[in-house]
């Protein structure tokens, strides 16, 4: 017995085969125009914010998600087998560090994400839609991950340096 699909599982799925550079084009180009409206009805600083609130709301619930969409198959490990996702097409180039069942560092030296935002006029909140994620993806997808990174080429450092840890306990 075959089971039909419905329109909004069929868009689901074709959502989730766009490479993640494409899908973050589609976003920022919706984005742009509230975003505009909100710097101007409530200026540049709570525009910011309220779009930090929200982007991190979306990481999170997408966190979740691809986590439900594993299996369970969660930690570093299964964390580190999302990551072709993000790096899809060469969006990012990544140079791995270390990596171990509970760990799991790399630092990108080339991000078309940055670039795109640059090349979109969206620069100065490229960080926002791209860079705000990387943690707070981690809080929907296993709570015990921890992020750290302490410079991004969105912010203008020669790459990023990501690292991912398990917690312990």
């Amino acid at each position: 017995m075959s089971e039909t699909k419905s329109e909004e599982d069929v868009a689901a799925e074709a959502i989730a085969a766009l490479p993640m550079l494409a899908r973050r084009r589609i976003e920022a180009e919706i984005i742009r125009p509230i975003y505009a409206e909100l710097k101007e009805r409530l200026g540049e600083a709570e525009a910011d914010a309220l779009l930090t609130r929200v982007i991190r709301t979306s990481a999170i619930a997408q966190g979740e998600s691809m986590a439900a969409a594993q299996g369970g198959d969660k930690g570093v490990s299964g964390f580190a087998a999302l990551l072709p996702r993000w790096t899809a097409g060469g969006a990012l180039e990544i140079e791995e560090k270390d990596k171990g069942p509970d760990h799991l560092e790399f630092d990108v030296v080339r991000c078309r994400y940055a670039e795109m935002y640059r090349e979109m006029g969206l620069g100065h909140i490229g960080h926002i839609l791209s860079c705000n994620r990387d943690g707070t993806f981690c809080e929907g997808y296993d709570k015990r991950i921890e992020f750290h990174r302490t410079q991004t080429i969105m912010g203008g450092a020669s790459h990023c340096d990501f690292r991912y840890r398990m917690r312990e306990g």
